[in-house]
């Protein structure tokens, strides 16, 4: 999933148990198709082309272009990975303002973006983001395809027991539901409504089945899950009309409804938050032993705040950056 917790490739499965995605639970997406309806960008996302020339995109780039190379942390690097130079980073594009594709539909950007480019440039290497479906990210990593992936995957035991995970940021869940409530959502009482998630998040997995059995249990109806592979398509949905309401990583659902405040308003309270992870192939602790030490010079130098405030996400950051933290 705060404006951020938990996005996916379909190249591996993600590993049985909780797939949280982007949060404790997760959120929403990059522009292009659906811009006609949330003015965004990208293959799948419903942010808005505004966002690319906000002061949020802009100012947080910039911030990450400012920062320099500290040799004694490009030593931490592995051989190997300083060798490439250029890397490329696998990231679902479709989770603004974590991750999104910019007006020209192919630029990746985005918070996570410009936080990992900063790191990035602390250890002395480029990026380059390749765009893939959440749930096979990791599976790529661990694959060889990319070494290293973010996408607000939230930490969480399952994926421990596969990847290495470098704390960078702490997301909770919340609801998304058309101007005026008119359907009167309530997150504790939503059965019989109509909500959307994003497919191999925490809300899809756990959150939504785990409310649906307090119904059942009522007596009552159940809450009708309408699952999307986009988050964008998730929010085009709610505008649409097609669904009464939706549950996303906080940063998703701040950004969705800052980007479309005539449409949408946030309804209950933020819960369940837990920490995003910068997502690291299981043998290659070096490597993300070295991102969490750029990190923590990012926080040291204010480089680190600066980016998450310009993108309206600083109340989400945390005060560590350790790797493979206990859930």
């Amino acid at each position: 999933m705060l404006w951020p917790s938990s996005p996916t490739a379909r190249v591996v499965p993600m590993p049985k148990g909780p797939p949280m995605r982007r949060t404790t639970a997760p959120a929403l997406a990059g522009l292009s198709a659906t811009a006609l309806l949330l003015s965004g960008c990208g293959s799948d996302s419903l942010d808005d082309s505004k966002s690319s020339a906000s002061s949020g995109a802009a100012g947080a780039s910039s911030k990450a272009a400012e920062v320099t190379k500290d040799d004694s942390l490009a030593k931490l690097v592995p051989a190997a990975i300083a060798k490439e130079g250029t890397l490329t980073i696998g990231s679902d594009a479709s989770y603004a303002p974590n991750e999104f594709t910019a007006a020209d539909g192919k630029t990746i950007q985005g918070m996570d973006i410009d936080l990992l480019n900063a790191v990035a440039a602390k250890l002395g290497l480029k990026l380059t983001f390749q765009n893939g479906d959440f749930g096979t990210l990791i599976g790529g990593v661990n694959a060889g395809k990319y070494p290293a992936a973010i996408s607000s995957f939230t930490i969480n035991a399952e994926r421990l027991k596969t990847a290495n995970m470098v704390q960078y940021y702490s997301a909770g869940t919340a609801w998304v539901t058309a101007k005026g409530n008119p359907k009167k959502l309530d997150p504790d009482n939503a059965c019989g409504l109509t909500i959307g998630v994003q497919k191999d998040t925490v809300q899809q997995t756990d959150d939504l089945p785990a409310r649906n059995k307090k119904c059942t249990a009522a007596g009552k109806k159940p809450i009708t899950i309408v699952s999307e592979v986009a988050q964008s398509k998730v929010t085009a949905d709610l505008i649409a009309g097609k669904v009464d309401g939706f549950a996303a990583d906080s940063p998703v659902a701040n950004w969705a409804v800052a980007k479309n405040d005539a449409k949408l308003e946030k309804v209950g309270s933020k819960y369940a938050s837990a920490p995003y992870g910068i997502v690291v192939k299981k043998d290659n602790t070096a490597f993300a032993e070295a991102i969490s030490k750029a990190l923590e010079a990012l926080d040291k130098d204010g480089t680190y705040k600066k980016i998450l405030d310009a993108w309206s996400n600083g109340d989400g950051a945390v005060t560590s950056f350790p790797v493979n933290p206990k859930p």
